[in-house]
């Protein structure tokens, strides 16, 4: 068995006076990133459990964990959960979470799920996970018959139908349904996986069906038996636990599979990474450009150095065709780093591939920083991967927020670290994701040219910018929610919403909806925009609860565009002023002026930072940059026709 997975070898080792720092935490305003700061190490199930008592004795004692994110998680199973629910809460802490446990008595699955008045459903989770296993479907083996096997996994999907539905129902919240890991034991051997009705088959059959559930009506996939298979389903399944004390798997995988259920939460929350800078240097091939030169750098086939450094190439441009940047940072003079990327052969990463390429002799911890800048990313959406424990050090200590994973003495295992940490963990996928590379590297250019012409005004008409509003629709819903997910920068309430909530907006009459989406020269930006606006408690008023920008679009005065359509809207509907709210959180201070700047007043200040806005929709809003508008789809709303028009 593989350690990687059960010592979570990506993560640093535990200072060796852990349990020392545990007992000296104590409430304080940097609590909760010293408390995710220890839980970022590969902590095992004891150690887990002991800074969830830490975490439990704080709280107890009133200490707020900010800025950790408050979420609640009710866990519901067929099996003893107890031991789990520590390492749970240990492992959130890890990915920036405040969390709480509902686990109800074992077994009361369908009790929980189907009552709308059980302990879950009035306590209102944010989200429920049914970790269920094979067992708890009552799977009735049936080899060689067809139709008794399709009988048997439609009432599985049934079961989980009702399940969804009941939650629903009962709070709202969105549901996390696990794969099945299959048992190791079979009748037939290579022929239970082929043969309909043996118990392979159908929890095979099972997983797919639900895989297609859960992503159709906007609940979220935990692949459980992908990472049984992982580690091995006859090391997964321990009988001997399970007769004992019905533990679902063995006590070993507990800290990976609390990894996992926390990584989940992570891309739930929009919170997974966005960016993988490589060193060059014995990380993307072997040896040292500038010593050895091109001849003499080990990235060939049938050189299983250099084999292994190719098979990290390519997981990095797997990576990016799916939407993650790329980007380098490297010590080393920027014409020398560049030759290997021209003139090797072998090499399978071209510059073309590489949205930000910084080669110098800075520290990394300011060419970082300086990626960052350019990309308009926070350092949390960055992940640094290099060969040198010195240099990974260094990050880890000036910028916390960048994950710096550990990797292995020997190159080969660089792709397998890099694939386990699970940084890039996703809870859908939409055609926009695969573009995302392409944006972030056009972005770049961007800023290039910005700095050949002449102030903002020259450039910004430079870039012959095409901005397109619709209103919600089914095109674009999976797109819009990432978005309102996702985005945590110039999101000015932070509300997350799920499909189904988004759906609920698009079809509400009452409910104004848009969606933007912004080309230029460069290419298209995709959707850049989302605005929903509610009636207010005060009659002829719009209170804008959610107003979010994709941070690739800031500078570009795209928030006057969208006001002033907005505006054109209200004005139709006969709404006379729009309230606004900013809602300060973490990580969305760059969003504070919002208001201001585009001519709303502050009507109201709370003591926790909120702030109340208005403005009226008679005032002239804001001059904008020259671009073309093209707004279309409001129909049922507006009773005019698509109109296309330039705003200057």
């Amino acid at each position: 068995m593989d350690s990687i997975y059960t010592e979570l070898r990506w993560l640093p080792r535990p200072p060796e006076t852990f349990a020392e720092q545990l007992k000296q935490l104590a409430p304080g305003p940097h609590l909760g990133d010293e408390l995710r700061r220890l839980a970022t190490s590969a902590l095992d199930l004891n150690q887990l459990t002991r800074l969830a008592r830490s975490i439990a004795r704080l709280k107890k004692g009133g200490a707020t964990l900010q800025p950790l994110l408050p979420i609640r998680l009710a866990l519901l199973s067929n099996a003893t959960i107890q031991m789990l629910a520590p390492a749970l809460v240990a492992s959130a802490a890890r990915h920036g979470f405040d969390l709480e446990l509902l686990h109800p008595p074992y077994g009361q699955v369908a009790q929980e799920a189907l009552d709308t008045g059980s302990s879950i459903n009035r306590a209102r989770p944010d989200a429920v996970l049914f970790a269920l296993d094979h067992r708890a479907l009552a799977l009735d083996p049936c080899p060689g018959d067809r139709d008794a096997a399709e009988a048997t996994v439609q009432r599985a999907l049934d079961y989980y139908r009702q399940l969804s539905d009941g939650i629903k129902q009962g709070c709202d919240a969105l549901c996390i349904f696990e794969t099945l890991a299959a048992p190791p034991e079979a009748l037939f051997g290579s022929l239970d996986r082929a043969l309909p009705g043996t118990l392979r088959n159908l929890i095979d059959r099972i997983n797919a069906e639900l895989a297609t559930f859960a992503s159709s009506t906007g609940n979220v996939l935990l692949d459980t038996a992908a990472i049984a298979e992982t580690v091995g389903l006859a090391a997964w399944h321990s009988p001997t636990l399970w007769n004992l004390a019905k533990l679902p798997f063995a006590d070993e995988f507990i800290p990976l599979y609390a990894e996992h259920v926390a990584r989940t939460l992570a891309a739930i929350r929009g919170k997974s990474r966005k960016v993988l800078v490589l060193d060059l240097d014995n990380t993307l091939w072997g040896g040292i450009i500038g010593d050895d030169g091109i001849a003499n750098i080990r990235i060939a086939q049938g050189d299983p150095v250099g084999e292994a450094h190719l098979a990290l190439q390519r997981m990095a441009l797997e990576l990016r065709r799916r939407g993650v940047v790329l980007a380098v940072c490297s010590k080393n003079t920027d014409e020398v780093a560049r030759r290997p990327f021209l003139q090797h052969p072998e090499v399978l990463l071209k510059l073309e591939h590489i949205a930000v390429f910084q080669a110098n002799w800075n520290d990394k911890a300011t060419n970082l920083r300086a990626i960052a800048e350019e990309l308009s990313l926070g350092l949390e959406s960055l992940v640094f991967l290099d060969d040198n424990p010195m240099e990974r050090g260094l990050v880890r200590s000036l910028l916390p927020q960048v994950a710096v994973p550990e990797l292995p003495d020997d190159p080969a295992g660089y792709a397998r670290t890099l694939a386990a940490a699970g940084y890039f963990e996703a809870i859908a996928f939409a055609e926009e994701d695969r573009r995302r590379a392409d944006y972030y590297q056009e972005n770049a250019r961007r800023a290039s040219l910005m700095s050949q012409v002449g102030g903002v005004e020259a450039y910004l008409a430079s870039l012959g910018m095409t901005i397109t509003f619709h209103p919600f629709d089914a095109a674009g819903r999976a797109r819009i929610v990432q978005l309102i997910n996702k985005s945590n920068q110039y999101n000015l309430t932070t509300r997350r919403y799920t499909e189904h909530e988004v759906f609920a907006a698009e079809a509400d009459p009452s409910v104004f909806t848009m969606q933007v989406r912004l080309e230029d020269i460069f290419g298209d930006n995709g959707m850049i925009s989302v605005v929903i606006c509610r009636p207010a408690v005060e009659l002829a008023a719009w209170e804008i609860d959610t107003w979010l920008m994709s941070c690739r679009v800031l500078g570009r005065e795209v928030e006057h565009v969208v006001l002033r359509q907005l505006i054109e809207h209200a004005r139709h509907d006969g709404v006379r002023k729009l309230i606004g709210r900013y809602l300060p959180s973490e990580r969305n201070a760059i969003a504070s002026g919002h208001y201001a700047k585009l001519g709303f007043v502050k009507v109201q200040q709370e003591p926790c930072g909120a702030s109340l806005w208005e403005r009226s929709v008679e005032a002239e809003p804001p001059q904008c940059p020259p671009m073309k508008v093209i707004s279309e789809g409001f129909l049922p709303r507006s009773k005019q026709a698509t109109e296309e028009g330039v705003v200057a």
